[in-house]
């Protein structure tokens, strides 16, 4: 993708994207399998995007926090590969799976390897990982969260995260099945415990767009230095756009064109590889488990700025 000369004025766009959604937005419903979302008011609204300097413009609840859910696995699997962790896509794959995000079914066709590291046992994997190479996956993901956001009160939400584990049992089936098939190196029990806090962190759309830089930035960090090459970076926007969204990746690509990671406490972050990072943030989930005004947002910004990979 081409750099534009003059970036778009990002102020007045989200503000135009937030008026054009705004009959949308309370649509859908939030995570009602987990009940510390259940109650999350559906008429919040919030959008920040962050260039590459870490410039950020918001509108709505774009410093509100909420649950980042399934959108941490784009950082944990960030941190797996820059400690050389390659060798992990020989545990997960890199397809777009077509079933629920949380289905055994596909698991038992494939001997015990997970499609793509965004379903939850490839997110598993994943932390299992990180697990073993850092002792503390979900403290490691936190500081590392905390210092490219810039935001050290970041936290995690001890009720979501109790919330979580009492109505893990899929969650935990998936980690005792890829198990027994030699896909996860440490206990479950202690690998459920850090995946659980993990998904339990609470970030702003002002957080995650910092937060998420790196990969518009082609691998670097806040702080100029290195976290992963140039080939990785791209690697982490490949599999955003091809399984970021559960099983309506194809249609995320249709309509935004851009990397994107959604979580089922209704935020979604994109990115514009060499531009900007963007997230926006609304509970109501569609029967795929994606924010409805959030999705039409993005592809509403998209629109506005002709900003896409494609």
């Amino acid at each position: 993708m081409e750099q534009h000369a003059v970036a778009p004025d990002y102020r007045a766009v989200l503000e135009q994207v937030a008026a054009d959604v705004a009959p949308l937005v309370g649509s859908g419903r939030p995570a009602a399998y987990i009940p510390a979302l259940a109650g999350v008011d559906p008429g919040r609204f919030g959008m920040a995007v962050a260039d590459l300097h870490g410039n950020v413009h918001g509108v709505g609840d774009w410093r509100h926090p909420f649950s980042a859910q399934s959108i941490t696995k784009v950082f944990t699997l960030a941190l797996v590969l820059a400690a050389g962790g390659d060798t992990l896509w020989r545990r997960v794959g890199r397809e777009p799976s077509g079933n629920p995000f949380n289905s055994l079914v596909q698991l038992e066709y494939e001997n015990g390897i997970p499609r793509n590291p965004f379903i939850n046992a490839g997110a598993l994997v994943v932390t299992d990982a990180l697990q073993t190479l850092t002792g503390d996956a979900s403290s490691e993901l936190l500081e590392f969260l905390r210092a490219e956001s810039g935001n050290p009160e970041l936290g995690f939400d001890a009720e979501v995260a109790a919330s979580e584990a009492a109505h893990g049992d899929r969650n935990a089936a998936l980690a005792h099945f890829m198990a027994s098939y030699g896909n996860i190196a440490g206990p479950v029990p202690a690998l459920l415990d850090h995946y659980f806090w993990q998904c339990s962190i609470e970030m702003s759309c002002a957080d995650l767009t910092l937060a998420a830089r790196f990969l518009a930035r082609h691998g670097l960090r806040a702080d100029g230095s290195r976290l992963l090459t140039r080939s990785e970076a791209k690697q982490i926007n490949a599999v955003m756009l091809t399984c970021g969204t559960y099983d309506a990746a194809g249609d995320f690509a249709h309509r935004v064109g851009l990397p994107g990671k959604s979580g089922v406490g209704g935020g979604i972050v994109a990115v514009v590889p060499g531009h900007c990072t963007l997230c926006v943030w609304s509970p109501g989930l569609d029967a795929r488990g994606n924010s409805v005004a959030g999705v039409a947002a993005l592809d509403r910004f998209t629109t506005l700025t002709g900003l896409s990979v494609f």
